[in-house]
């Protein structure tokens, strides 16, 4: 193949173009709607980077992110999909699948319902104006989460699993609003959880010379000081301070901070020949994150962060710059930290929103379960969901949900709870009349009842002209539970969704859905395939 010196291109224009990238929009959609609702089906996905190569999943992101086409204008639109699915998962943790599903009949809508002599400009204004209208109307339908609804949430959201619901629901029951879940795997088959009412610090004892529960293998004191400095400790008369009165008045101390060796050393000797109540952890975590880790531990126990970084000389240590904790449990792998009271000091109340602030601007999902995280550690409790499986397809699938689950808890705790199923956005679209509806507000109308609509599909329930009747004529909670085929008020019967989910799904549908009608022309890479 000669070179010719540049990248040529292939130009796609008006309908062919929007042709191909609807294609793209029904291909992936096809593959993520089948999981939706508690009916909805597990797609097996062949998955190179997972044990066997393969993924069975129910997790509307999981199966976005596994769809890649060959031709280049479907694989955009594709990703444009994959886009609205990520915000969602972003911002609210689940909602994925109604994002696309909510995508999909927006632009099929579009491109049938937008004729040549409308002003498409004028449309897709239009849409996001009304779109911010009914997201307005679902904030008002909204009810705060009672701990009795905890429950509902985290079943619906884990395919109705009532037993990992159950534990969802005791975790956040036991770290409180301000706490923090998190989602790890487990090293047995069994799905369990540990909450912790304070401070965890992924770090444990230096040496077991510092235990002081055999038993337990712990190293365990009420009542103790705590130094926090990011700067080596490389000699033991840089803390001699603070050491005096730890030993004069039988103090006891924990140390966190970098260590030399030898200080650990002779620490150890003092604590086995005169008893020295001491204990010492190294920093958590590495880089930015562990000085600003080291900044939220020394906030939350009172102490002054003596930090290289900022130039500050450890020698110089008083005793009045220790913190203090009513209790610490140290082991070989992880601290606790249990704090006098659970009232917040104005120094952490300032703090904590510093960090909510910078948990709204960050785009990244791993970045916001980091604040969150810390953000826990300084106001509440902190909660691990272990989650175990018998075989690896087993253990992958379940902590997707379990995962999906917590964030919609998450979720509703922070913006409160709609009547689920699909039942709020298809109430909020009986309000336009076809006879005279907009463009517009007819494509927002049929985008509004397609998760409903595909829900119960999913559930084998055919769409026929008397259960219409009956959506279209109930009362503004009213619906059905496909799980049950009962009717009835949606909240009595524990089908609720997350208020931030639904928005958050609308919201990043319209915004792909007016990208991609707006496109008239789409250039990409010319591409030559062989084929054996």
């Amino acid at each position: 193949m000669n070179e010719i010196g540049y990248s040529p291109k292939n130009l796609h224009f008006g309908k062919e173009g929007r042709f191909k990238l609807i294609t793209g929009i029904e291909t992936i959609s096809n593959a993520v709607k089948s999981t939706l609702g508690p009916s909805g089906q597990t797609v097996l996905i062949e998955s190179p980077s997972h044990t066997h190569g393969i993924t069975v999943t129910k997790d509307g992101v999981t199966v976005a992110k596994s769809v890649d086409l060959l031709d280049p204008v479907e694989n955009l639109a594709v990703r444009m999909m994959k886009e609205a699915a990520d915000r969602t998962a972003t911002s609210a943790g689940d909602g994925t699948t109604t994002a696309i599903v909510l995508t999909e009949q927006l632009v099929l809508e579009g491109e049938r319902l937008i004729s040549l002599k409308a002003n498409k400009t004028e449309v897709l204004r239009e849409l996001v104006q009304n779109t911010k209208d009914i997201v307005s109307q679902l904030e008002k339908m909204s009810r705060a989460v009672t701990k009795g609804r905890l429950r509902d949430v985290a079943t619906i959201s884990s395919n109705n699993d009532t037993h990992i619901g159950g534990i969802i629901s005791k975790v956040y029951k036991g770290v409180g609003k301000n706490g923090i879940v998190t989602v790890d795997r487990s090293q047995t088959s069994d799905t369990h959880f540990e909450t912790t009412n304070g401070l965890k610090i992924e770090r444990g004892f230096s040496s077991n010379i510092f235990i002081t529960d055999q038993k337990k293998d712990e190293c365990i004191f009420d009542d103790v000081h705590i130094l926090v400095s990011d700067a080596e400790i490389s000699n033991i008369l840089q803390i001699e301070n603070i050491l005096k009165p730890i030993l004069t008045d039988n103090k006891k101390l924990l140390i966190i901070a970098p260590c030399s060796t030898n200080v650990v050393n002779t620490l150890a000797a003092n604590k086995m020949k005169r008893d020295i109540k001491v204990c010492t952890i190294p920093p958590p975590n590495f880089g930015y994150k562990q000085h600003e880790l080291m900044q939220d531990i020394a906030i939350s126990v009172g102490a002054t962060y003596y930090s290289e970084k900022t130039g500050d000389d450890l020698s110089l240590i008083e005793f009045s710059d220790l913190g203090f904790a009513a209790k610490v449990v140290v082991d070989n792998t992880s601290t606790i930290i249990l704090k006098e009271s659970m009232e917040i000091s104005d120094e952490v109340a300032e703090r904590v929103a510093q960090l909510r602030e910078q948990h709204t601007n960050t785009d990244k999902k791993s970045e916001k379960e980091f604040i969150l995280s810390r953000i826990a550690s300084l106001t509440g409790g902190v909660g691990r969901i272990f989650v175990g499986g018998k075989t690896d397809l087993e253990h992958k699938e379940l902590y997707d949900r379990v995962d999906d689950a917590v964030c919609a808890v998450r979720s509703a705790l922070e913006e409160g709870i709609l009547p689920g199923g699909g039942v709020a956005l298809y109430y909020l679209s009986r309000q336009y009349d076809l006879d005279e509806a907009s463009i517009a507000q007819k494509m927002l109308k049929a985008a509004l009842k397609s998760p409903l609509i595909q829900i119960y599909k999913n559930a084998g329930i055919e769409i026929n002209k008397e259960i219409l009747e009956d959506l279209d004529f109930c009362e503004q909670n009213y619906g059905m539970n496909v799980k049950t085929g009962e009717w009835g008020d949606m909240y009595k019967m524990g089908v609720i969704d997350p208020l931030k989910v639904t928005k958050s799904a609308l919201q990043n549908a319209v915004s792909v859905a007016v990208s991609i009608l707006s496109t008239n022309a789409i250039i990409t890479q010319a591409r030559t395939y062989e084929t054996n």
